[in-house]
């Protein structure tokens, strides 16, 4: 598949509006596009960001999500409480391999991602 190109990262979502504000919050950007009566809810993308699609799924999620996003943040304690204060949670432990720190969080519907302690 090498003629592939990279387009997005999308979330699936029971509640896409939720969600979307949810992540839009979380990484710092907004709502850009939406489609299909808002099945699809694109967020903006930036350097440092890839585009982010939300699309509403019928199924709540069950298992361990296969693929994750990894994020950098400046302050674990801080990132902890704002994905709370969102709506998100904290599985309560801290993991560390060195050099990397990491806290494993969830969106509202259970949505597993990292955040990981950068420096600087």
């Amino acid at each position: 598949m090498a003629d592939a190109s990279f387009l997005f990262v999308t979330i699936d979502a029971v509640d896409a509006a939720e969600a979307a504000s949810f992540w839009s919050s979380v990484l710092g950007t907004e709502v850009d596009d939406e489609f299909d009566g808002g099945r699809f809810i694109f967020l903006k993308g930036r350097d440092d960001l890839p585009v982010v699609c939300i699309q509403r799924v019928p199924e709540p999620k069950r298992e361990k999500t296969r693929v994750h996003l990894d994020l950098g943040v400046n302050d674990l304690e801080a990132a902890t409480r704002r994905v709370i204060e969102l709506g998100g949670s904290w599985d309560g432990e801290e993991r560390q391999l060195e050099p990397f720190t990491w806290r494993t969080l969830s969106d509202p519907e259970g949505t597993e991602f990292d955040i990981a302690l950068v420096e600087g």
